[in-house]
């Protein structure tokens, strides 16, 4: 196709931008519009893959009839196979009625299967089947049913690399990928990525009705080298909130000002969340959940310790604080034989200190060993009171239940909500006499 005829595609179906890639693409998808070929469209989430598929519809000779797009990673894996080809009354609970699938009501038109990576193996085989020879069965009927539907599916994933590791089958794959149409992501289109913030920040003015944006060279010189993880739907976005958010437009756009928008700071309670599921520290060392609960035990202790402490110097020079000390002395005993801290501590809220020393702070390694075995025997003795506790509790029940029930197994069970067999096994467990 010569250079103006993709442009009249581009102006038809909104599509902005004179990169090679993206001119490459267009061109292959015309080609392709006037066959009945399988088309597998391949690039990132957000490049616009969908666009692609709406051409080949509309240049194909199926142009009049039905066009669908599914999102296969939206449906639930359990009722995908009812969605695509139709369920027969009373096939699973809750169909009262026989329903058609999108395999059928596309009949002669074109259905666009977008994040065809994620559909599971059992659909992929009646998938298969439709590609092969245009048959497939509803779910709850052995009829086969005929119908005469183009498929464009489209991926953001490695099919190969599902393929390789079982989540996606190789014989679908080959008969998807009969025309390969790959669109690139943002990063690569060049000056593409201008053109579309002044398109994107163009129509949001309008519908705000603010002055355009608008951005000096050392803004747009950041805009082209941004890698865009999210390509044209990110975008999108930020010239919209550059857009809302600016509301002195009389200056262009700063360096600064626009970098603010695509890298933005984390709150750093934000930051210490992320860090404690990666299961990474900071500072660069490997990261423990429990030496963090131990960590926490600690500081609660050292802070209790010094409220005590404070508590008890107020009460002293109180009158009647000597009576309250005496009547209350087993709650400050332990006071006699801690170490005084190093320094004053103030309890932080920030999630990002309980990862990394406080410099302010100096630790006692060995006393803090000491308290976490003093901490971990705690925990294991609370653990084990806690299961000695519902043992008796579970226990006591079972005889009630049984001298409400006169000892009647069966009745003492249903009491119990517990099957009769739980039941005689619990008695042997806990050796009770009936």
């Amino acid at each position: 196709m010569n250079p103006a005829e993709i442009q009249a595609i581009k102006n038809r179906f909104g599509i902005i931008g004179t990169s090679p890639g993206l001119n490459h693409a267009i061109n292959v998808g015309v080609q392709v519009a006037a066959t009945d070929l399988t088309v597998l469209i391949t690039g990132e989430s957000g490049s616009g893959k969908e666009s692609f598929s709406k051409i080949i519809h509309s240049l194909s000779s199926r142009k009049h009839g039905p066009f669908i797009a599914i999102n296969c990673g939206a449906i639930p894996e359990g009722t995908i196979d009812s969605e695509l080809f139709g369920h027969e009354k009373g096939a699973f609970t809750g169909a009262l009625d026989s329903r058609k699938g999108y395999f059928e009501t596309t009949n002669t038109g074109t259905i666009f299967l977008d994040e065809v990576g994620e559909m599971p193996l059992g659909t992929q085989a009646r998938l298969l089947r439709v590609l092969e020879n245009g048959e497939y069965i509803r779910v709850g009927s052995s009829k086969v049913l005929k119908t005469n539907v183009r498929v464009v599916a489209a991926t953001n994933v490695n099919l190969l690399d599902a393929v390789n590791n079982g989540k996606f089958r190789e014989d679908l794959y080959y008969r998807l990928n009969t025309v390969p149409i790959y669109v690139p992501p943002l990063r690569d289109r060049g000056e593409d990525i201008l053109l579309l913030f002044r398109k994107f920040t163009n129509d949001f003015s309008e519908r705000y009705r603010t002055k355009p944006v608008r951005l000096d060279s050392e803004a747009r010189d950041l805009l082209m080298q941004y890698a865009f993880p999210g390509n044209i739907r990110q975008l999108k976005n930020i010239a919209e909130q550059i857009t809302i958010l600016e509301t002195d437009k009389e200056l262009p756009i700063s360096r600064e000002t626009l970098n603010n928008y695509l890298n933005p700071v984390q709150p750093a309670g934000r930051k210490a969340l992320i860090t404690l599921r990666s299961g990474e520290d900071p500072a660069g060392s490997s990261f423990s959940e429990r030496e963090l609960l131990y960590k926490v035990l600690f500081d609660m202790r050292r802070d209790m310790t010094e409220l005590k402490k404070l508590v008890r110097n107020v009460l002293e020079n109180e009158k009647y604080g000597g009576e309250i000390l005496k009547d209350h002395q087993e709650l400050f005993s332990s006071l006699n034989t801690a170490e005084p801290a190093t320094h004053s501590h103030t309890p932080s809220l920030e999630p990002a200190r309980l990862l990394s020393p406080v410099p302010s702070r100096t630790v006692d390694l060995d006393r803090y060993s000491d308290e976490r075995s003093e901490i971990e025997d705690v925990m294991h003795v609370t653990a084990e009171e806690e299961s000695l506790s519902l043992e008796d509790k579970e226990k006591e029940m079972i005889i009630k239940a049984l001298r409400k029930n006169n000892n009647k197994r069966k009745y003492a069970a249903s009491a119990l909500g517990i099957s009769e067999r739980t039941l005689y096994r619990k008695i042997k467990q806990y050796d009770i006499e009936e």
